[in-house]
């Protein structure tokens, strides 16, 4: 029993961490005033600075706790939280737009027109998406022989997207795999 009560208050203190004290969370003597305009007004006593929030009608919040005085700034909290998680989800995609994924595609020298257009109709889906495209060819056996076979599969895959691609890096053989770049048009 005691043991849940103490994994309760841990969750508590993990959720708390990310939120900054507000008027009467706030537990230090005298702090640093900073008004909502962004002018100091001085070190003042925690009584004083809650008045002054309270008569601009919004919230003193602790900036920095940990400085000699504390700082503590008179402004709209839950503006100031709405604009961080706005400008966290904004970053958030930027990263993920730079973080595009490369699709591999297989193809084979002799592969069936179907299985050709699925290929080609589901990598151009991924291209219009704005990630790059790897398409390979695995040489099995004999077929090692007549590697123009393969090249010529390439660069119809590529000439089919041409529309919504570029090739990126032309087509070569590395061991019993040919491989080819595609790059999204911009």
């Amino acid at each position: 029993m005691f043991a849940l009560f103490n994994c309760v208050e841990v969750l508590i203190i993990a959720k708390d961490k990310n939120e900054m004290p507000i008027n009467d969370k706030i537990k230090v003597a005298e702090l640093m005033v900073i008004g909502p305009n962004g002018e100091q007004m001085g070190v003042k006593k925690l009584s004083d600075a809650l008045t002054l929030a309270n008569y601009a009608g919004l919230d003193l919040v602790l900036m920095n706790g940990n400085s000699v005085p504390a700082v503590g700034k008179i402004m709209d909290y839950n503006k100031y939280r709405y604009e961080k998680q706005k400008k966290l989800k904004e970053s958030q995609k930027k990263q993920r737009e730079s973080n595009k994924d490369i699709k591999e595609y297989q193809l084979s020298p002799n592969i069936d027109i179907h299985d050709f257009n699925t290929r080609k109709k589901n990598a151009s889906d991924y291209l219009v998406k704005g990630h790059k495209i790897k398409v390979s060819i695995r040489f099995k056996g004999r077929r090692i022989d007549r590697p123009e076979l393969g090249k010529e599969v390439m660069l119809r895959f590529a000439e089919e997207l041409s529309e919504v691609s570029t090739i990126e890096a032309q087509p070569k053989l590395e061991g019993r795999t040919m491989i080819m770049l595609l790059a999204p048009k911009k």
